[in-house]
């Protein structure tokens, strides 16, 4: 065997052996990756399971406070302002013996008048039920249609000078397409039983009798709105024509129309209204998982998306 033939042989050799233990190095890094994830993911959902919901470590203090309630984003079923939500926090408050007083952080644009209607009616109970307990609502950006709903319930309602207040109407939305679906050339086929059943379908023309039901319906839950809100303030509001008509004010114009009584922020109010400063946040909110997802998630995101590249990297 000549020189060549041998040192050719001796490099294949150990070309393979450089090979083979560059392989085994990718896959203990990529079992080590895929572990490490792995301890992540089992740490991070164990840790949601033992941390205590919002409002949790703050309920029950020490020392007098002021209970606040956080009514923020859309008030709806399964929404974090939902009306089970809510009425677990003032509850939360109202029970609290070394609470001062109750207080309703509110920024939201509103929402379903039956979940309004259902904390509205859960303040007027506990009230009831807590004489010496009173409510304060204090707008934030926007305490609007359901929101000043629920607001009206309170013993006294604060905002911003510039606060977006008041919304006292009902709205219902829907598209028609039948014009377009002539030009489509599409039928619609739509069977029922009962003449009245395939109301408001967007595909189908709106009779004149349906449109003036929808709009007795509208009326009603407006007159339902309108009588909590005279029950709430009294005779706090002003004479106004468009008190009523669905129009939002600042809070200086509220506060003139008799919708608020004072400025103010949460803060201030629990200073220099309530008389205890320390405000404890007795909110129901998200679950403990859905909150760490919510604050933790985009980190999280980033690094699994660094350590999937690394991984994809080392699959090259």
């Amino acid at each position: 065997m000549d020189n060549n033939s041998f040192d050719q042989r001796a490099w294949q050799t150990l070309e393979k052996v450089v090979n083979s233990s560059l392989d085994e190095q990718r896959k203990a890094r990529r079992w080590s990756i895929f572990f490490k994830l792995l301890t992540f993911a089992y740490l991070f959902f164990a840790l949601a399971l033992f941390l205590p919901r919002s409002g949790d470590l703050a309920f029950g203090g020490t020392s007098p406070h002021t209970a606040m309630v956080r009514v923020e984003g859309m008030i709806a079923d399964r929404e974090v302002a939902s009306a089970d939500n809510i009425v677990r926090g003032l509850r939360r408050g109202f029970e609290d013996k070394r609470a001062t007083a109750v207080l309703l952080a509110i920024n939201s644009p509103g929402g379903s008048p039956v979940q309004a209607g259902q904390v509205y009616d859960e303040i007027k109970r506990l009230r009831g039920k807590y004489p010496d307990k009173k409510v304060y609502a204090v707008i934030g950006d926007l305490g609007a249609s359901g929101a000043y709903y629920i607001a009206a319930a309170a013993d006294q309602i604060y905002a911003d000078q510039a606060s977006l207040v008041g919304s006292i109407g009902v709205v219902s939305a829907s598209f028609g397409f039948t014009g377009l679906m002539q030009k489509l050339g599409v039928e619609r086929r739509l069977f029922t039983a009962g003449e009245n059943k395939g109301m408001l379908d967007p595909f189908s023309p709106l009779p004149d009798e349906q449109q003036q039901l929808w709009q007795t319906i509208l009326d009603t839950t407006h007159q339902q709105f309108i009588a909590r809100v005279k029950a709430g303030r009294g005779k706090r509001l002003a004479e106004d024509p468009l008190l009523f008509t669905g129009m939002v004010w600042s809070g200086e114009q509220a506060l003139k129309l008799g919708l608020i009584d004072g400025l103010g922020s949460p803060g201030s109010v629990a200073r220099d209204v309530i008389g205890a400063e320390t405000i404890t946040d007795v909110s129901v909110g998200e679950s403990p998982v859905k909150s760490l997802l919510k604050n933790f998630g985009m980190s999280f995101g980033a690094g699994f998306a660094r350590q999937l590249e690394q991984m994809g990297a080392e699959l090259k």
